[in-house]
């Protein structure tokens, strides 16, 4: 599986804006709580359950990356579509949490 750092997400979408998904599978009260923005990057909140029967929603030509609490439920996700013939999908090691510990720590901790 692909993973990326924390510490890599922010450069990897300013070269790469347009053509970033930031992909979070954590449950609504989670991205409530502690929310992934970045200028210029779209997040598509849809919980880990839910994305079989949303596949749909997600643009294949787009580089996708994955994040829930602690990366564990981002990792099966990025298994999953890259299973489904998804060719740009990361895991972000370490979820949120780790974001909030190395790169934001203004992000709430859960």
């Amino acid at each position: 599986m692909r993973q990326i750092a924390v510490e890599e997400l922010r450069p990897l979408c300013a070269a790469h804006a347009p053509q970033v998904l930031l992909l979070d599978v954590r449950e609504p009260w989670e991205t409530a709580r502690a929310p992934l923005e970045i200028d210029g990057v779209p997040t598509l909140c849809i919980p880990m359950r839910e994305i079989p029967q949303r596949l749909a929603e997600l643009d294949r030509s787009r580089l996708i990356v994955c994040l829930c609490h602690h990366g564990v439920r981002s990792l099966q996700v990025v298994a999953f579509l890259s299973q489904r013939g998804y060719e740009s999908v990361y895991n972000l090691a370490g979820g949120i949490d780790a974001w909030s510990l190395r790169v934001a720590p203004q992000v709430a901790r859960y």
